[in-house]
């Protein structure tokens, strides 16, 4: 009959592995930041935290991991240099255009005139292999594409003050609002609660000592058992933001965390018993 592997090792190994698997499915919306980029370079942090392991029976495990990972980064090296460097590309593109304005402290504010011939100029030096560098090949297609037919339409911003580039504040401040609506109505439609949704929380109750009272019938132990249930829920959430941040120092952490409990339990096993 198999022994049954220690809980705290195999939570850590399961860490990892939901590491490897968010690395390897990385999802992104943002203009300038790319999840398989991101992604590639997440999952080259775990190897390396990885790869400084000793080879031990017990670390059997995640020396398998670290040969998957290893395999998937050679496998896709070529490729990912190629969208790295195209991403460095796209954000020359954006220097040109000065975008996003937060990140450019302009005394001087360009002119349409001076930013269309940056912008040509920059497209005339873009020489990207077509056949062997697809992910420049794209860019190089959509970027002459896109210039041709809408470049005329982005210069006026830079001509007339108080023109902003794009809308994203007002779009970002209408999610914010309907984020928090569907956060206290649990409705997945905003629409019904655009004027009263902030209190829809009141609605249970005719005044706010009566909602007090409401919230008072709760008691303590099942607050605190909530709250830990909640705390359990939020870990691999956390854990995600964490590596999304600082992937190296996440999954150098993790690895720590299962040395340190391999540890404890050598300890344990060797220790005489009373």
């Amino acid at each position: 009959m198999p022994v049954p592997r220690d809980i705290q090792l195999t939570a850590v190994e399961a860490q990892l592995r939901m590491a490897i698997r968010d690395a390897v499915n990385r999802p992104s919306r943002k203009p300038f930041h790319w999840g398989g980029l991101a992604g590639y370079q997440q999952l080259e942090s775990i190897a390396q935290a990885l790869r400084s392991l000793p080879n031990e029976a017990e670390k059997t495990y995640l020396h398998r991991l670290a040969f998957q990972a290893n395999r998937v980064l050679e496998k896709n090296r070529r490729l990912a240099q190629d969208v790295a460097e195209a991403h460095r590309w796209l954000s020359q593109i954006a220097d040109c255009l000065r975008y996003p304005p937060s990140s450019f402290s302009l005394h001087k504010p360009p002119t349409g005139d001076q930013v269309r011939q940056e912008m040509e100029t920059l497209l005339l030096t873009f020489l990207p292999n077509l056949h062997r560098q697809p992910a420049q090949a794209a860019l190089y297609h959509s970027w002459h594409r896109l210039w041709k037919t809408c470049g005329a339409n982005l210069l006026p911003c830079y001509d007339i003050v108080g023109l902003p580039a794009d809308n994203l504040q007002l779009e970002a401040c209408f999610a914010q609002l309907r984020h928090r609506q569907r956060r206290i109505s649990g409705c997945k439609s905003t629409q019904p609660l655009r004027d009263f949704g902030q209190f829809q929380v009141l609605f249970d109750a005719h005044s706010q000592p009566e909602l007090l009272q409401q919230i008072q019938q709760v008691s303590q132990a099942d607050f605190q058992s909530r709250r830990h249930r909640l705390a359990q829920a939020e870990e691999p959430r956390q854990t995600l933001y964490r590596l999304h941040r600082d992937p190296l120092a996440t999954a150098q952490r993790l690895v720590a965390q299962h040395a340190t409990r391999r540890a404890q339990l050598t300890y344990q096993a060797s220790a005489p018993t009373p």
